[in-house]
């Protein structure tokens, strides 16, 4: 069963509102439906009605199971407004400082999924990635412990062999241009313990490089990777996190035990990881995006957020509807508490 079959099963069991900021947009729409039909939660679609409701006609979606919210002209707009105000980096502003950003549906969705009226939001579709990212990352508080916020890329390979039974976690793909050490060690441990999260496997986490145990190297990149893999490591045993983090490594050798082996490399990483940290973004983005092109067979879905202690993902403006279903259900999935996971379990086993 795919990654996304198995979280939707999980939705079911605990649906979830997933805000859109970009709700008139044709592949929203056609996202959402999914997500309504499907009875995975409400989706929650910011924008006028009037104009909402005519795109969706002329594409043959139903609105059923949807709300829409006009920011301006909604209910919570001023509470909201209270609540922009309260944000230190937000108090010099004046009354149509804030009106004005809360109006804008990037901070308004923000606010929803900071304030408990949405559970997670999906922003992108047609913002740019600044625009996108900002008000999540001004608004959304870091999860306790870290002090970097990075992205992800999922990627469902339909191999069982590759990764967490076909998936891959691939990090950072959108976020931190240039992470130093201590950065790259927050990105593997926050992308781990969602990979742990979403799949319910021990992430097996590789530090990548273009070398692989290079003992004598003394390249910058190889010094950065192998002190990430160490701090990770460490604090990895002291926070009693469940994870196995290896580095530096090459890709062939995190993903092929044959390789890893022809290397005589042994560990409980090498061949079988299932979460990928790149050294740097150009890396990261480089890799993702030539996936896309050359294996579109490959699903791929994100940019997921992590390091936040909100559900958040940032989509490319060149993403299919079916792309944004597959990452609203990631999303939404990472609000479900995992007591009830558990206890889910546990009644089926």
């Amino acid at each position: 069963m795919s990654l996304i079959k198995k979280l939707s099963a999980r939705l079911q069991n605990h649906p979830k509102r997933i805000v859109y900021p970009e709700g008139a947009d044709p592949r929203i729409l056609q996202a959402a439906r999914q997500f309504s039909t499907r009875k995975l939660g409400v989706p929650i679609l910011l924008g006028e009605r009037e104009k909402i409701s005519e795109i969706a006609a002329s594409i043959d979606v139903r609105l059923d199971g949807m709300k829409i919210i006009d920011p301006v002209s909604s209910d919570d707009f001023g509470e909201l407004c209270r609540l922009m105000k309260a944000f230190p980096r937000f108090k010099a502003l004046d009354e149509d400082g804030i009106r004005n950003l809360v109006s804008n549906p990037n901070y308004y969705s923000t606010l929803m999924v900071a304030s408990g009226r949405a559970d997670a939001m999906l922003a992108g579709a047609t913002t740019v990635s600044s625009g996108a990212l900002r008000p999540i990352f001004q608004i959304i508080p870091l999860q306790k412990g870290f002090k970097t916020a990075s992205s992800i890329m999922i990627l469902s390979t339909g191999r069982p062999e590759i990764g967490a039974d076909g998936d891959l976690f691939l990090a950072d793909c959108g976020v931190i241009p240039e992470p130093d050490e201590r950065q790259l060690c927050d990105i593997a441990l926050t992308t781990g313990m969602l990979a742990n999260q979403l799949t319910l496997q021990t992430p097996r986490i590789a530090m990548l490089s273009f070398s692989s145990k290079a003992s004598t190297s003394a390249h910058p990149s190889v010094v950065k990777v192998k002190a990430a893999t160490a701090l990770a490591h460490d604090k990895a045993k002291r926070d009693m996190l469940d994870m196995e983090v290896d580095g530096e490594l090459q890709v062939d050798a995190a993903l092929s035990p044959e390789v890893a082996r022809l290397k005589h490399i042994s560990s409980s990483v090498a061949g079988k990881a299932n979460v990928l940290v790149f050294p740097d973004l150009d890396s990261g983005n480089i890799a993702s995006k030539m996936i896309k092109v050359l294996a579109p067979e490959v699903e791929c879905y994100g940019q997921i957020l992590t390091g936040l202690t909100k559900p958040a993902a940032q989509i490319s403006r060149g993403s299919s509807a079916s792309n944004i279903f597959g990452t609203s259900v990631i999303v939404a999935a990472q609000a479900v508490d995992r007591r009830f996971i558990d206890i889910d379990l546990e009644l089926h086993s």
